[in-house]
C-alpha cells in the first residue's frame, strides 16, 4: 500500500512542531494576531511566486474559491491565531496537547458530513495516537523549567484558546477535503486559503475591533516570524493539503496532530531539559497508534 499521503501528514507534523518551538518568543513579542498576520502576508507572496513560476494557476469555479477561502479563514485565521495565542500563554508543549484534539474532532466531522467510514483498526489507531499525544504533553519537566515551559496568564484561558484552535483546524480540514480529493493543486489551494485568511485579518486590523499593534517590533521577532511562516505555512500546510488528496480527514488530522510528540526531542535539544518518563511513554503510545493507522 502507498503511504505517501500519510508520510506527507507526518511531514506537516514535523514542520508544525518546529514552528511551535521557535514561535513562542515572537508571539509573546508581537501578539498572536499580528504574528499571524505578518506570516500570512509573507507566505501569500511566496505562494504566488511558486504558483506562477510553476504554471499551476488555473482558477477553479467560484464555489471552490469560496470554499477554500472559508477553509482558510476558519482553519488559519481562527485556528492558527488561537493556537499561537495558546502557545504564548501555556507554551508549545501544553498548547500542542490541546491542539491534538483536532484529530478526533475532524474524524467525527468527517463521519457526520462526508460519510467517511473508518475501519476498527483505524479507529483504535486514532484513539491510541490522540491518547499518546495528550499523555506525552502532560508529563511535566522538573523544577526550574525553561521559559518555553512557563505559563503567561491563566491555564484555563490557554486551554480555551487551544480548543478553539483545534476546532478551527478540524473544520478547515473538513471544508478543504472534498476539493483536495478531487485533485486540486496543493500550492494553488494553499494560496487561496492563506491569501483569503490574510486579507480577512488585514481588514480586521484596520477596524476598531482589531487588536492594538505592538509598540516595538524587533528584528529578532520579524526574523522568527518569517522562519515560522516558511516552515509552518509554506512547507507545512502544502503537504497537509496534499495528504488530504489521498486519505481520510480523521487519519490525516491524527497524523498531523503528532507534532507534540515530535517536539519532545526538539525541546530537549533547545532547553537542555530531558522530558519526563510520562512524556516518553505517551510518545511510544502514539507511535503504536500510528502503526495501527498505517496497517489499516
Amino acid at each position: 500500500m502507498n503511504y505517501i499521503h500519510e508520510l506527507a501528514a507526518l511531514g506537516t507534523a514535523t514542520c508544525w512542531a518546529t514552528t511551535g518551538l521557535i514561535s513562542a518568543d515572537a508571539v509573546r513579542a508581537l501578539g498572536a494576531f499580528h504574528f499571524n498576520l505578518i506570516r500570512q502576508a509573507l507566505v501569500t507572496v511566496l505562494l504566488a511566486v511558486v504558483v506562477l513560476a510553476g504554471g499551476a494557476f488555473d482558477l477553479p469555479g467560484w464555489v471552490s474559491v469560496g470554499t477554500l477561502a472559508a477553509s482558510g479563514i476558519i482553519g488559519i485565521l481562527i485556528g492558527d491565531t488561537f493556537n499561537f495565542a495558546a502557545v504564548g500563554r501555556i507554551g508549545p508543549r501544553r498548547a500542542g496537547a490541546v491542539f491534538a484534539l483536532n484529530a478526533p474532532m475532524a474524524a467525527v466531522l468527517g463521519w457526520i458530513f462526508l460519510g467517511e467510514s473508518l475501519a476498527l483498526v483505524a479507529i483504535l489507531g486514532i484513539a491510541l495516537t490522540a491518547s499518546g499525544v495528550a499523555l506525552a504533553i502532560l508529563g511535566r519537566p522538573a523544577g526550574n523549567a525553561h521559559r518555553l515551559e512557563s505559563l503567561q496568564g491563566t491555564l484555563a484561558i490557554g486551554i480555551l484558546f487551544g480548543l478553539c484552535a483545534a476546532f478551527g483546524q478540524a473544520v478547515g480540514s473538513l471544508l478543504a477535503r472534498p476539493l483536495m480529493h478531487g485533485g486540486m493543486d496543493p500550492y494553488l489551494a494553499s494560496l487561496f486559503r492563506v491569501g483569503a485568511s490574510g486579507l480577512a485579518m488585514g481588514l480586521v486590523a484596520m477596524t476598531p475591533l482589531g487588536p492594538a499593534a505592538p509598540r516595538l517590533i524587533t528584528r529578532k521577532a520579524l526574523v522568527l516570524t518569517a522562519i515560522t511562516a516558511v516552515i509552518g505555512l509554506l512547507l507545512g500546510m502544502t503537504p497537509f493539503l496534499y495528504a488530504l488528496q489521498g486519505s481520510q480527514t480523521g487519519i490525516i488530522a491524527t497524523l498531523s496532530a503528532t507534532s507534540p510528540v515530535i517536539i519532545l526531542p526538539l525541546l530537549w535539544l533547545r532547553t537542555v531539559q530531558r522530558p519526563s518518563l510520562l512524556s516518553w511513554c505517551g510518545a511510544l503510545l502514539a507511535v503504536a497508534g500510528l502503526a495501527l493507522i498505517f496497517l489499516r
